[in-house]
């Protein structure tokens, strides 16, 4: 039997950025360079960033938040092609759950300095987790219909697509 229960996630944080409203946000961290943030954490979670500041990188599960409606089939970013939506990384999804591996900079008690920051502002954090490259990094990596178009990553920016579907 199939367990299809919903099932409730409460945020730990909140998330900081300059950037105040979708446009304009880089559409991944890789290409977000010295985009500064910090991480609020929530007094009830500090304990659990004990040890977190001796990895200069870390991987933030955030909601989006700004996210009401889903297609299962989008233009992405960097196409211009309707695409099955879990051949994207585009926010609007039934779950609307965003990862993004970011440069950790300083822990100051419940503050986390970022930098290489894509999130809009006021973004609830869900989670962090350390970036490890011998978890996280694979060899002979197929990016399929992305092959042709990953060139136009470094200028893409968030047109706000899929914000008020």
């Amino acid at each position: 039997m199939v367990d299809r229960r919903v099932y409730t996630v409460k945020p730990i944080g909140v998330i900081r950025t300059p950037f105040k409203e979708v446009r304009g946000v880089p559409i991944q961290a890789s290409v977000a360079k010295d985009a500064e943030g910090v991480v609020e954490v929530y007094p009830e979670y500090v304990d659990g960033l004990k040890d977190l500041d001796v990895f200069s990188h870390i991987i933030l599960i955030y909601y989006f938040h700004l996210i009401k409606e889903y297609s299962l089939l989008v233009k992405p970013y960097l196409d211009t092609d309707l695409r099955g939506l879990f051949s994207t990384r585009a926010p609007s999804r039934p779950n609307p759950i965003g990862l993004s591996v970011v440069r950790l900079m300083e822990v100051k008690d419940d503050i986390l300095h970022v930098r290489d920051v894509d999130i809009v502002d006021g973004t609830p954090l869900l989670d962090i987790k350390p970036y490890i490259p011998e978890f996280d990094v694979r060899e002979n990596v197929r990016i399929g219909w992305l092959e042709k178009r990953i060139h136009k990553l470094p200028q893409s920016k968030d047109d706000g697509r899929f914000i008020g579907r």
